[in-house]
């Protein structure tokens, strides 16, 4: 008995020597002083800059209510496309809320919350273009984000259309359209739908390419960091937070789409 109670207490010792605590992404940034959060201002009302250069825009209220309870005031950085990903993985960013659609592919890199919004793939196009299918889009210029999941829809869907890439919709993507130097663009329904309201130039056309879960990304590496983002989701939802800010930047009379929570 005394020999087995010697080698637990040798392995106990071993144990604690390879497997030392570590601190989690909490931790890191509570000691850093400053969480550093990519948001994408590519286009209204997702996330923008205002007259003074401000960024504005749902995701960044999201992003700013994420910095509060962790209690350390947001660093922003403008991201769009695959710097999304990349710039998690690098290290560069603790989070992403930069309206990122959840995929498996995407999952193989990141992690992902639960939804915090959810959006499709729509279509808008020039109201004099003559396009009424997404078949009208082959042969016609169509701007697409670089590294979206609009352009890899596109590109099995309509693969005669002739792709106008942008890393910024909004202001690239938008002018492109106002100065009719694109027939069309492919983005979230969440964006063309604002703008369509905002342009009597611009028509979207009916119905959704897909119905995309939009979530916080994270790097891998912290599953406790991704179950505490987790909860902060929740909490958004069910505290009538997301209802609130999905109205301020879409209008009192928008539904938003309906999210689950998990607790």
């Amino acid at each position: 008995m005394k020999r087995i109670l010697t080698t637990l207490a040798a392995l106990a010792l071993v144990a604690g020597t390879v497997l030392p605590a570590t601190a989690g992404m909490i931790d890191d940034i509570k000691s850093r002083g400053v969480v550093r959060i990519g948001v994408s201002l590519g286009g209204e009302p997702i996330g923008f800059r205002d007259a003074q250069n401000n960024p504005v825009g749902y995701d960044v209220d999201v992003a700013t209510m994420l910095a509060e309870k962790l209690g350390v005031p947001v660093e922003f950085t403008d991201v769009s496309g695959d710097a999304r990903v990349s710039m998690l993985v690098a290290g560069q960013l603790d989070i992403v809320v930069a309206n990122t659609s959840a995929t498996l592919e995407r999952a193989k890199s990141i992690n992902f919350s639960i939804p915090y919004n959810r959006a499709g793939l729509r279509i808008i196009v020039q109201k004099d273009a003559g396009i009424t299918t997404l078949e009208g889009l082959a042969g016609k210029k169509v701007v697409v984000g670089r590294g979206t999941t609009g352009e890899a829809f596109l590109k099995k869907a309509v693969p005669d259309a002739e792709l106008v890439y942008t890393d910024n919709f909004s202001p690239d993507g938008v002018l492109l359209l106002q100065q009719k130097r694109a027939d069309a663009a492919i983005e979230d329904s969440s964006l063309l739908d604002y703008l369509a309201t905002t342009n009597e130039n611009l028509v979207t056309l009916p119905g959704l390419y897909s119905n995309d879960p939009i979530g916080i990304a994270v790097a891998k590496g912290d599953p406790e960091f991704v179950r505490w983002i987790d909860m902060f989701v929740s909490d958004y939802i069910q505290s009538g937070a997301y209802d609130v800010n999905y109205k301020k930047w879409w209008g009192e009379k928008a539904n938003p789409p309906a999210l689950t929570p998990l607790w």
